[in-house]
């Protein structure tokens, strides 16, 4: 008879929550690279600015102040977001890697059931020669007799 993991449904139920965990830290570090990059634009677009404000007629400085002030604002919300995102990828993370201790737990269950089922059925088929063994001696044994 075959080995059967009597557990086996409950580990399966755990592989599908550990993958379903790794598309969420997937989904969380995309959300994360995309404040990043959002962060990197805006950082982009304050350089640009100040460039232009070079070369501009100085009676538009004050536009560019009013802009400028504007994307430093906006440079801050976007760091909030990416502090925010952050923090949901790091929980995330904690989720996934609980969630693989989990399904760590019952494969190594697992392994050692089997392994327990192993040498009882060595045990058991050392036990049937055995007893071959014995039927086989006394056969002879009263063959010889006769």
């Amino acid at each position: 008879m075959p080995f059967r993991y009597r557990l086996q449904k409950i580990l399966n139920y755990r592989e599908n929550q550990r993958e379903e965990q790794r598309l969420k830290v997937q989904k969380a570090q995309a959300a994360v690279n995309e404040a990043e990059n959002n962060i990197k634009k805006n950082n982009q677009a304050i350089v640009d600015t100040k460039n232009g404000m070079r070369s501009a007629d100085p009676t538009l400085y004050d536009y560019y102040d009013k802009f400028l002030k504007h994307l430093y604002e906006e440079a801050e919300r976007l760091e909030q977001v990416r502090q925010e995102l952050q923090k949901i990828l790091d929980e995330e993370l904690r989720k996934l890697v609980k969630c693989e201790q989990n399904v760590k737990v019952l494969e190594k269950h697992k392994d050692k059931n089997k392994e327990i089922y192993l040498q009882e059925e060595k045990a058991e088929e050392l036990k049937q020669f055995s007893e071959l063994g014995v039927t086989r001696f006394f056969r002879k044994k009263t063959e010889n007799q006769q």
